[in-house]
């Protein structure tokens, strides 16, 4: 098509394929003459040229008039539509009230998906829970439906950042072994750890956690009145107690908060051979991974809710652990799968390779 204000060449210009009326095909077969806007659908379909896409309803109208003169897409080349899209339109307009009915449905599953996070998936990973489970929809769909529910994700309203750690200047921290570097090729091979406070009615307590770099997981947690040493600890024994910790194979990083420091948790790392890495004090980019926990903790469950106890605060941090960020809750990075799902996988990727490494072909040779 000509750009807006450039005049067209008459008809003499036109290529023989043009699907004007005065190309040498339609006059060698002798067409009857017809009105303008029959002959030719440029001259139905002028009006687009101003630059403003046409709406579904007015191609699809247009097309169904002229697609037994001229086809359907040669009109779609003059109007600048793409053939994917008017089948598109066209699916949405022969049968609205099949389209309502079906975006009906799509919304109850939406809900029911959203419901079940707790209220706090977004369209990106319900689109992906529907993809999980089948179901073939666009992402922009899923946005609109959730829009016109009410429907959206937990997001950040306000900030509460509160340094957590406090470094002894007389302790010798241990080398920075990870330098942001927050990658694994298996479990347990690189943890993070530190700790944070969680408000309730009875005051503020602390809690403490440990995370697997390679899928995320929490792997230890512990919860106390007081930041000490045995609040660390805790966390740490936790996460020794319910993981395969093999000796010289793991490191465990941390800032460089006097308990990570203490004389005790080196002891315990050194028992179980877990190899010390500390950053600085109390920057969140030298652990980005654990700031990043924390921030969905609290965007997720701390700032949403309100409890009287410590108790029923640590009771609905392990629902939110242990019953879901963990075993349920799906995460981008993890090709939207849990760290459990994950984590699953790859033992099972592991298995397979051992397997094959196992069999051996026969030697062959002369008999």
């Amino acid at each position: 098509m000509d750009p807006p204000g450039r005049s067209r060449p008459g008809p003499a210009q036109r290529p023989a394929d043009h699907l004007g009326v005065g190309g040498a095909a339609s006059a060698a077969a002798g067409e009857r003459r017809v009105e303008a806007g029959q002959r030719d659908p440029e001259g139905r379909v002028g009006f687009f040229r101003l630059g403003a896409r046409p709406d579904p309803a007015t191609v699809v109208t247009l097309v169904d008039e002229l697609k037994d003169r001229f086809g359907v897409e040669p009109v779609l080349r003059v109007l600048n539509v793409a053939v994917s899209t008017y089948y598109g339109w066209l699916a949405q307009t022969a049968n609205p009230s099949a389209r309502r009915a079906e975006d009906a449905e799509l919304a109850v599953e939406i809900a029911e998906i959203h419901d079940v996070s707790g209220g706090t998936y977004g369209s990106p990973r319900v689109h992906a829970m529907l993809r999980r489970q089948g179901r073939r929809v666009g992402r922009k769909r899923v946005e609109r439906l959730m829009r016109d529910a009410g429907l959206q994700g937990a997001f950040l309203r306000k900030k509460w950042r509160i340094p957590s750690t406090r470094s002894n200047p007389k302790a010798t921290p241990a080398p920075d072994l990870v330098n942001r570097q927050f990658t694994a090729a298996a479990p347990n091979r690189l943890w993070v750890a530190d700790a944070t406070r969680i408000p309730c009615g009875e005051g503020v307590f602390w809690l403490a956690a440990v995370r697997d770099v390679f899928s995320n997981r929490i792997v230890g947690w512990r919860c106390s009145d007081r930041c000490d040493t045995d609040l660390i600890l805790g966390a740490l024994e936790y996460g020794i107690w319910s993981r395969d910790v093999r000796d010289g194979q793991l490191i465990h990083h941390s800032d460089r908060g006097s308990n990570y420091t203490s004389f005790r948790f080196a002891q315990r790392l050194a028992d179980n051979g877990i190899l010390p890495s500390m950053g600085s004090v109390g920057d969140s980019y030298d652990n980005a991974l654990m700031e990043n926990f924390w921030s969905t903790l609290k965007i997720e469950l701390v700032y949403r809710n309100s409890w009287r106890t410590r108790d029923e605060a640590e009771n609905a941090i392990f629902t939110y652990i242990d019953g879901w960020y963990n075993t349920r809750r799906i995460q981008k990075d993890l090709g939207w799968r849990s760290p459990d799902e994950y984590e699953a996988a790859w033992h099972t990727h592991q298995a397979q390779q051992d397997e094959t490494a196992i069999v051996q072909p026969e030697p062959t040779g002369a008999r």
